[in-house]
């Protein structure tokens, strides 16, 4: 029997919402599950029980000895934020550059930058460990910031090159005309304009330094560990403390949530105004 428009309606929006709320469990399931999980006493942990009584004692745990998850807090911020305050200005210096400057080779040298994002970090560890410890690099922020830079710089560079790409050449060739520099100009005219893509790419060298762990598991041992690399350090005489890895696993995400929900806005709008070119 054929369906009314009506009925059809009804059950398009049906199933539209049995695909959102899929959609919704597969996404924010495991999430919702590990602060759970941070929560609960260990006499719970093992079960799937949903009732039980909060504690906050993981989290305190997570900070004494041995873990010392401070510490390692500490040394995820300063890192990834000095990667955003360094990686951003070079990349928008480098995308200027590729948008705007003639050179020779100039196409092959920006594959040649993007061609580095497809190399696998198993690949190039090693080379960098055997450099950082010839540089006494290893095990410290400044080696941990180098290493971040080579992920981030890349992707940054490509999308504000992008950005800087709709950006008329007249208005800053009208601006030089009337005596601005070349600093000037990019201050005045290249920068408002491109802010949405800084925003985008200091959220993404932001998380991608972050969630970095392959490279801070080898290439630190105490001074400076991140908390993802914590996570594999939750083995005691009781075995795999989960509720623990949960907890710290909280820590881990609670910047990401932040980050996106303050700077939506300016994310979206980067994200596809970035991607036009």
């Amino acid at each position: 029997m054929a369906l009314s428009p009506r009925q059809r309606g009804r059950v398009l929006f049906c199933l539209r919402g049995i695909a959102i709320a899929v959609l919704l469990v597969v996404l924010l399931g495991p999430i919702a599950w590990i602060f759970l999980t941070s929560i609960k006493p260990l006499s719970d942990v093992y079960t799937m029980t949903l009732f039980f009584d909060p504690t906050l004692d993981n989290f305190r745990a997570i900070f004494e000895r041995p873990f010392y998850v401070g510490d390692r807090l500490l040394n995820s911020l300063a890192i990834s934020g000095f990667t955003v305050l360094i990686g951003v200005p070079v990349a928008l210096a480098a995308a200027y550059s590729f948008s705007r400057f003639s050179m020779r080779f100039k196409k092959t040298l920006f594959f040649g930058v993007l061609a580095t994002q497809f190399v696998p970090p198993i690949v190039v560890v090693l080379p960098f460990f055997l450099m950082f410890r010839q540089l006494h690099l290893l095990d410290t922020w400044t080696g941990m910031v180098w290493i971040n830079l080579s992920i981030v710089l890349p992707f940054a560079i490509w999308m504000l090159k992008g950005f800087i790409d709709t950006i008329p050449v007249e208005m800053e060739e009208a601006a030089m005309t009337d005596g601005a520099t070349r600093l000037r100009v990019i201050r005045d005219i290249v920068l408002p304009v491109t802010i949405p893509g800084v925003f985008v790419a200091g959220i993404f060298c932001f998380i991608f330094s972050w969630n970095d762990f392959l490279y801070a598991l080898i290439l630190t041992r105490k001074e400076a560990v991140t908390l993802p690399v914590v996570l594999s350090t939750f083995y005691t005489e009781e075995g795999d403390r989960w509720e623990l890895m949960a907890a710290t696993g909280t820590f881990i995400l609670l910047p990401m949530f932040a980050i996106s929900y303050f700077v939506q806005r300016h994310f979206v709008h980067g994200a596809t105004q970035g991607s036009d070119r």
